[in-house]
């Protein structure tokens, strides 16, 4: 299924912007030249941090890419609440030597100052996490010549990115790996996530742009399936978060197989809002406790994950990862983008040969 997205790219493979230093402009670059869309994650950054990294990736390649943004989050947490678990991590922080994070570090990770970026020097494709962008926002990307793309987790999510403006919808599935793009933090949803296809299905019926399918994708099979469903494209992060060019941490590539790690839970413990990752000491110890404080949590945990990370510590890191990770292959970026398309295309061949009386015809 062709559209104005993927007439950027030649393949249907979309690199998911992984915040917290993994979609580096070497990772963006190497897909975009095999022919998939790279892309740069802005979360965490400033706004010149990100100015410089687009410079940076646009002398590794000159084709199309994207910029993922954080939507600034409107609802102020429970103080109380985030006081609490605050008391419950002084033990992590007497731990790993270190003090806690200010949760009061900031709410809107400077969208504002990131749009005027983006709109001063327009890039091919941006897209947003969430929540939805005004619609003032999404006309003024388009008119800079700018291809906007909405996270939604439902069908009426999917439904109020149309109704923005956006120019196409990333359908995200339960099975997808870190948060989970939803447009409001509400607990009481915590656990009710749809699956992959069965989203990309409703969001078909739902909406007439055009879909990008997240969620769990390891093979050009399953792109094929997300394909045959309705999407036009799909987007995978665990699958080239182990990249050669990935700036994953070591430990965090290597966990991703490790058989010490054998599945994933949406957990609020180190964030406070619903990110899959690898259960492993810290999700199992605090995440039961964790409240919905996003970004609150973020900043309390942070100097936590990187003194885990820096001591070699993975049990007490944020291992964000997709429910596909055991399929993770170790190979070049690029590499990556060309098996999965030579897979898609053995995915396809194989399905138009089926016969169309089905099986036993």
């Amino acid at each position: 299924m062709s559209s104005a997205l993927t007439d950027l790219f030649p393949h249907p493979i979309v690199q998911a912007p992984m915040a917290g230093g993994v979609s580096v402009p070497q990772l963006a670059a190497a897909v975009s030249e095999a022919g998939g869309l790279g892309f740069l994650a802005a979360g965490y950054k400033t706004a010149d941090g990100m100015y410089q990294e687009i410079k940076q990736l646009r002398g590794l390649t000159s084709r199309p890419f994207g910029v993922n943004l954080f939507m600034p989050q409107p609802e102020y947490a429970d103080a109380a609440a985030v006081d609490v678990y605050a008391h419950q991590l002084a033990g992590e922080a007497a731990w790993y030597e270190t003090e806690l994070g200010d949760p009061d570090s900031g709410r809107d990770d400077g969208y504002d100052a990131k749009l005027a970026v983006l709109l001063d020097n327009p890039v091919p494709v941006v897209s947003f996490h969430f929540g939805v962008p005004n619609p003032d926002v999404l006309d003024s990307l388009r008119r800079a010549g700018t291809f906007t793309l909405v996270t939604a987790t439902t069908a009426d999510e999917a439904l109020a990115v149309q109704r923005a403006g956006a120019d196409a919808v990333i359908a995200q599935g339960v099975e997808a790996g870190g948060h989970q793009g939803t447009h409001r933090d509400n607990p009481e949803t915590d656990g009710t996530g749809i699956g992959l296809l069965s989203l990309v299905a409703q969001v078909r019926e739902t909406v007439s742009i055009p879909i990008v399918a997240a969620g769990g994708i390891m093979r050009g099979s399953q792109i094929a399936a997300v394909i045959a469903a309705g999407a036009c494209a799909a987007q995978l992060g665990t699958a080239f978060l182990a990249t050669s060019e990935s700036g994953a941490n070591a430990l965090h590539k290597q966990a991703l197989t490790n058989p010490l790690f054998v599945r994933t839970e949406l957990t609020r413990a180190f964030s406070g809002r619903p990110a899959r990752g690898l259960v492993n000491r810290f999700l199992r110890e605090h995440g039961p406790y964790a409240p919905a404080a996003y970004p609150e949590v973020h900043h309390l945990t942070s100097p936590l994950r990187k003194k885990a990370a820096a001591s070699g510590d993975a049990q007490g890191m944020a291992l964000w990862s997709g429910q596909g990770h055991r399929m993770a292959r170790e190979l070049a970026a690029g590499q990556l983008v060309e098996v999965l398309a030579a897979e898609l295309d053995a995915a396809t061949t194989a399905l138009s040969a089926f016969p169309k009386g089905g099986a036993g015809r």
